[in-house]
């Protein structure tokens, strides 16, 4: 196993050595291994050991026993405590996603803070074998059939070549000591029910499903990674991103006969949840929306705009000309009639004997109007976004600068004519977008 080990991280990891390495243990057997493994091909690593204080005495115990051991190998040990059932609890998870992501949160403090160059965990081939199953009996595309991935970031698991049995042979040959968790013995959490009443049937209907689950984890991510060229691909075709959207042609993509596809591998990683709906929204009408937790897919006309949920409250800021405004990205400035530029955009010069202090940023209101600079009369708002073509989202993230209840500018967009500065204004003021 050690030799095998040493070939697959020369084969994938080469960068591993030579870097200093941070191995999170838990003083069971995978990671007991895995220390061993480790310490025996003379790489640099270190030991991060968590403290869920889960398990009253059995927590304190594993913590003691990693410290032994590390005083053993004169590892370097990094400890820390969790009150992860408060944690879960705070931010409504369950006790299994609170435990990750404190675990992960402080393993990137760790590497920061004392300059390792990655994490390795002891995942194990069963354990990816375990979240294809979970993964499969709660619906899942291509990528949740996949396993855990060799190397996310600067996550490295080496040992996903070995199987369960192999670890517990190599453990027992090497007489190294590990601690059990009381947890895994109980069939409460689903992956501990498949690991002791499913697995063991397909491990008795073929005892090589190991191995043969191996090269079908293989093949199913190399169809991932074919499915992920594909994607980019037509991505380039069809999806414009704008200003902080992605506006995908619907035209584009209709012609394909496989588009809800990709419209999951585009928009999976933005937390949508409710595909149907997202199918159903290519032919519904404009204006209509579905949500995931920070982000909206809206259809307007003959797109699909995805946009970060609009945050920014409609409170109304004041912008004074001679201190420092928070929460309006404007600066405002004092300039010569030299400095004027037509060819500057997000900005306009504007006559300050105009301008009433403070001005006001804020959301634009049904209602509101403007003298549009280069345009006889005035025009509502709505009526200037409708011949804009403007989505709704568009039209959300649109901010107006007011002096009094006059609209000075629509920020960024076009300027009130009455405002500009001409050959007759005394002091011009340059107000630009930051």
């Amino acid at each position: 196993m050690l030799q095998k080990l040493q070939n697959h991280i020369n084969e994938n990891f080469p960068f591993l050595n030579g870097k200093r390495l941070l191995i999170a243990v838990s003083g069971g057997i995978d990671s007991m291994v895995l220390v061993h493994l480790l310490h025996h091909l003379k790489l640099n690593i270190s030991v991060a050991h968590c403290n869920f204080n889960l398990r009253s005495g059995e927590s304190d115990g594993d913590e003691t026993f990693v410290n032994s051991e590390c005083n053993h190998y004169n590892i370097k040990l990094f400890v820390n405590h969790f009150e992860t059932k408060e944690y879960a609890d705070l931010h409504k998870l369950s006790i299994q996603v609170a435990a990750r992501q404190l675990r992960y949160d402080w393993f990137n403090e760790v590497l920061e803070k004392e300059g390792f160059d990655y994490v390795l965990t002891a995942h194990h081939l069963d354990d990816s074998i375990e979240t294809f199953l979970i993964n499969f009996t709660r619906g899942t595309g291509l990528e949740g059939l996949t396993g855990i991935p060799q190397q996310n970031g600067k996550i490295i698991r080496p040992l996903l070549i070995f199987s369960r049995k192999e670890i517990e042979n190599y453990a027992k040959e090497n007489d190294i000591k590990w601690r059990e968790d009381s947890s895994n013995a109980s069939d409460k959490y689903l992956r501990n029910t498949l690991r002791h009443n499913v697995i063991p049937i397909f491990k008795e209907l073929n005892p090589g499903f190991s191995d043969a689950f191996q090269q079908t984890l293989e093949n199913l991510q190399q169809a991932h990674s074919m499915v992920d060229d594909a994607s980019r691909i037509v991505y380039r075709k069809v999806v414009e991103d704008v200003n902080y959207q992605k506006r995908i042609n619907l035209t584009e993509l209709m012609v394909l006969p496989n588009y809800q596809a990709y419209l999951y591998q585009w928009l999976k990683p933005f937390g949508f949840t409710a595909w149907n709906d997202i199918y159903d929204l290519v032919a519904a009408q404009s204006g209509k929306q579905v949500f995931s937790e920070h982000y909206r897919l809206l259809k307007d006309r003959n797109e699909l705009i995805l946009a970060e949920k609009n945050e920014l409250e409609s409170e109304i800021f004041p912008v004074y000309e001679d201190k420092e405004n928070l929460n309006v990205p404007l600066k405002i400035t004092v300039c010569n009639k030299g400095d004027i530029s037509l060819e500057q955009k997000g900005c306009i010069f504007v006559d300050k004997d105009t301008l009433k202090f403070p001005l006001t940023f804020r959301k634009w209101e049904e209602g509101d109007y403007f003298y549009p600079s280069g345009m006889n009369g005035k025009k509502k708002l709505s009526k200037y976004f409708k011949d804009e073509k403007y989505s709704l989202i568009d039209k959300e993230n649109v901010r107006i600068l007011c002096s009094e209840n006059e609209v000075v500018w629509i920020v960024g967009k076009r300027a009130d004519r009455r405002f500009l500065a001409n050959e007759t204004t005394q002091t011009i003021i340059k107000i630009e977008l930051k």
